[in-house]
């Protein structure tokens, strides 16, 4: 991991907690904590939610520092949906494992964050994405969702499918706040319910590069798009449905408490 000062030697006065889901991202699990920078805040902690991955995902993160805590329950939200109950500190980052997203800037977010006195702030990836970093298909899907949303929410967002998130833990406190969603959808709902509950003015979009991943990506473009589409919709008219509960389960192992198995 990087060392980084936000200004000439500031440490922000606050925790951060970063939390990062993975499935078999052995490639670019250890790249990825290496590039989240250290020393710029009061204490930082960097959570893997595993979804049982078959590889040495864990074991590379385990080696590398970071907290480890394993849920079966399958699901990209399902994951966050953990991951943002057990979080230890006062400030969550989400991101990709998979070098996709910018993590030098997560210093300079956190602080606009608190210079700010924000609450919520999404990354906009569509606008600064690197050649490569998405397939036509992919690209096209991206905007056709995020317009869709656009239009049935009217909450101005450019880029609904953003994986990178960076917002005060205190949110869930309203449990209006706390998506429901297990599967990709948690993405764009997130973002719907920022908007919807927190305000344009406190909850905000910026920017920054996308990048090409490292890795086999887990992603499957039509099932993942058409589930998002029915998502948009089925929120839209009141009908989602919660499948699981907040937070996480009492049984699932975590490093933190010294019960992951091997793997």
């Amino acid at each position: 991991m990087k060392s980084a000062r936000v200004g000439m030697g500031d440490i922000l006065p606050t925790t951060v907690t970063v939390i990062l889901p993975t499935r078999n991202e052995e490639e670019a699990i250890e790249p990825t904590i290496d590039s989240i920078p250290t020393g710029w805040c009061k204490k930082l902690e960097i959570l893997i939610v595993d979804g049982n991955s078959s590889d040495r995902t864990r074991e590379l993160a385990l080696k590398k520092g970071a907290r480890v805590h394993l849920e079966d329950r399958r699901g990209y939200g399902r994951a966050y949906r953990t991951g943002f109950d057990i979080a230890s500190n006062d400030i969550i980052v989400t991101m990709d494992a998979d070098c996709t997203y910018p993590a030098e800037l997560i210093p300079k977010l956190v602080k606009r964050l608190l210079d700010d006195d924000l609450e919520f702030i999404t990354c906009d990836r569509l606008s600064l994405a690197e050649d490569g970093s998405m397939s036509g298909l992919h690209g096209f899907g991206n905007w056709a969702l995020s317009f869709t949303a656009r239009l049935l929410f009217g909450y101005g967002i450019k880029d609904s499918q953003s994986g990178m998130w960076v917002f005060r833990k205190s949110i869930f406190n309203n449990t209006k706040m706390r998506p429901s969603n297990d599967g990709m959808p948690l993405s764009e709902e997130i973002k719907i319910l920022a908007r919807k509950h927190i305000g344009k003015q406190k909850a905000i979009e910026i920017s920054v590069p996308y990048r090409p991943r490292v890795g086999d990506a887990e992603i499957h473009t039509w099932g993942d798009g058409w589930k998002n589409f029915k998502f948009l919709f089925a929120k839209r008219i009141g009908l989602n449905r919660t499948k699981t509960p907040w937070g996480f389960r009492e049984s699932n192992p975590d490093s933190k408490n010294k019960n992951l198995p091997e793997q």
